[in-house]
């Protein structure tokens, strides 16, 4: 009898929803989207992970809520950053890849997740990882598991044998143990590639529409994958409802990977007149990372790089920038994205200043791509991106005004995603 009283005063406890937790922020100043002017002091109430009410002033908090007192600090949106690679390191040599295993890479992306949220970047497309291995990142940050910002993932890019994104550098039967699968020849295969990726996880598919330059292929920064075969993979994930993400340097390439409708050009660094324009009848964005140029500058001529890749670094550095300032000024969409882990994770911010000083964006603009701009490219502008009543609680606060200050969101001194204060 004691057993069954047990098991139902169990059950009735079970059946009982946990209460709410409520955290309640004062902030000093108050940015709900960047395109709008900053607000006075405001107080954010959030409900379990997701925000409940902004209301002005300083709103005494219900009992039993959790106050942050932010009132010394601008509180704004937390950062998304469209391009990094949380698995990798600037000063990761080629040949690692053929020792190091994929848990190496799950640890280091570990690693890498906290120091890009206490930068204050709650959600990043991570656009090229071992198989599985941001899939896992993925699944630890959002449980919890893992302190890190939200992470949308490719997977590996989609290639050309022998092209960037392949395995090269190495004897055949190396090449033949370290691929991933991830190469494709002609449009019926490429559409398998596709369909593959889909099945293992793939929130968006990345392709390699060009040469790259950190990679041992010795190929220049051309055109790669066909007319036809960029077609197929875009036809293809647009029936699974995926995202495409083109990889290009190159102008012709660009070109041909907006014709074929991707949704961004990460890089375009080699962008003329005629891509430009292919991007903009075809809604493209452009995501120059300009920070990667800035990583690979710091490191040219220190026995970082091959000679083969030297010989493509050289090529770039004059160009970075004018590309992306050409496509703002023809009305592209330019999003904020930097190629983290060719710089060190948790520089990010600093793409801000750049897209000022080189792009030509305003600070309130730069800080639009890379919030609410950036979250429209993702497709998750319902969730992130603007400080609203329903959207996640993706939080962030800093000592200066980002709308006027580009240099503002370099120290972050307080951050929350998805609710969970990042320490």
């Amino acid at each position: 009898m004691l057993r069954r009283l047990a098991l139902c005063a169990f059950s009735l406890l079970a059946a009982v929803p946990a209460a709410a937790e409520t955290v309640v922020i004062h902030a000093g100043r108050l940015i709900t989207d960047a395109s709008r002017p900053a607000a006075g002091p405001s107080t954010i109430t959030v409900t379990d992970g997701r925000i409940s009410a902004v209301a002005a002033g300083h709103q005494p908090a219900p009992a039993g809520a959790r106050l942050i007192d932010m009132r010394g600090r601008t509180v704004l949106p937390g950062l998304i950053d469209t391009h990094v690679h949380l698995s990798g390191d600037p000063d990761d040599a080629f040949w690692q890849e053929a020792v190091s295993t994929a848990e190496d890479a799950v640890v280091a992306g570990a690693k890498n997740a906290l120091i890009t949220a206490r930068a204050g970047f709650t959600t990043v497309r991570d656009l090229g990882s071992p198989p599985q291995v941001g899939f896992a990142l993925r699944r630890g940050t959002a449980s919890g598991a893992i302190p890190g910002p939200r992470i949308v993932s490719s997977g590996p890019a989609i290639s050309i044998v022998g092209g960037h994104g392949d395995v090269s550098g190495f004897r055949p039967d190396v090449v033949a143990v370290l691929g991933a699968n991830n190469t494709c020849t002609g449009p019926e295969e490429c559409a398998r590639r596709v369909r593959e990726f889909s099945r293992a996880g793939a929130d968006l598919i990345k392709i390699t529409a060009t040469g790259g330059v950190l990679s041992q292929q010795a190929r220049g920064l051309g055109q790669h994958f066909t007319d036809d075969e960029m077609a197929a993979i875009v036809r293809t994930a647009r029936g699974l409802g995926l995202k495409v993400a083109a990889h290009a340097h190159g102008a012709r390439g660009i070109e041909a990977a907006a014709r074929a409708g991707v949704d961004s050009i990460e890089h375009g660094t080699f962008g003329d007149a005629a891509a430009i324009a292919a991007m903009k009848r075809n809604n493209v964005a452009m995501v120059p990372t300009l920070m990667a140029f800035t990583g690979i500058r710091e490191r040219l001529g220190k026995g970082t790089y091959t000679p083969q890749v030297e010989v493509k670094v050289r090529q770039t550095l004059a160009e970075v920038g004018k590309a992306a300032r050409a496509a703002r000024a023809a009305g592209v969409p330019v999003i904020f994205g930097t190629d983290a882990a060719v710089f060190e994770h948790g520089r990010n911010a600093e793409e801000i200043g750049l897209m000022v000083t080189l792009v030509g964006m305003t600070p309130a603009e730069a800080l639009a791509s890379a919030t609410i701009g950036a979250a429209r490219l993702l497709g998750i502008d319902s969730e992130v991106g603007r400080i609203a009543p329903g959207y996640s609680a993706d939080l962030i606060a800093v000592a200066g005004n980002p709308l006027r200050d580009a240099r503002a969101l370099e120290q972050v001194d307080w951050v929350m995603a998805r609710g969970r204060v990042i320490d």
